[in-house]
């Protein structure tokens, strides 16, 4: 186990929840589930309380603790996409079954979490040294909901 792995609490939906985001990301998968040994403020004997899973490589715990602690934009998940293709397909499975798009590459899946689908070159937009691009890319990000390279790359270049 990684000596920092975050730990995402869910109100009984861990498991469904692991399992969606391991069929999203490559190099994903469910790692274990462990059953509650006895009834608790959260699960009742031999429910599910924690998910170990992984996804793109990292490790993560689910826990099923009840509804206390609903996700909020505090903590949220950024995606390092190499095209418009990746980001496409990473936006139409987040928003998926009840997800919510935002603005500036930001939704919220159907559990509540957020996380920000973001097309590599955008760095490049937004941080490149025409100061002037920087903006009307800024400008242009800002109207967004799911980011879209070409519009970006227009606007960065003037041609907009």
């Amino acid at each position: 186990m990684p000596k920092i792995t975050p730990s995402l609490w869910f109100d009984g939906r861990a498991e469904e929840a692991a399992a969606f985001y391991a069929s999203i990301f490559p190099d994903s998968r469910i790692d274990a589930v462990s059953r509650s040994p006895s009834d608790n403020p959260s699960t009742k004997a031999g429910d599910v309380l924690l998910v170990t899973f992984t996804v793109a490589g990292q490790s993560f715990v689910a826990i099923n603790g009840g509804p206390q602690f609903p996700f909020t934009e505090a903590v949220s998940f950024a995606i390092d996409c190499a095209d418009q293709a990746e980001v496409d397909r990473y936006w139409d499975a987040l928003v998926e079954g009840g997800g919510e798009p935002g603005r500036c590459g930001w939704l919220k899946d159907r559990f509540g979490l957020s996380w920000q689908v973001v097309p590599r070159e955008m760095g490049a937009y937004l941080g490149g040294p025409d100061a002037a691009g920087a903006a009307r890319a800024m400008e242009t990000m800002l109207r967004m909901e799911k980011l879209d390279v070409a519009k970006l790359r227009e606007a960065y270049e003037g041609r907009a």
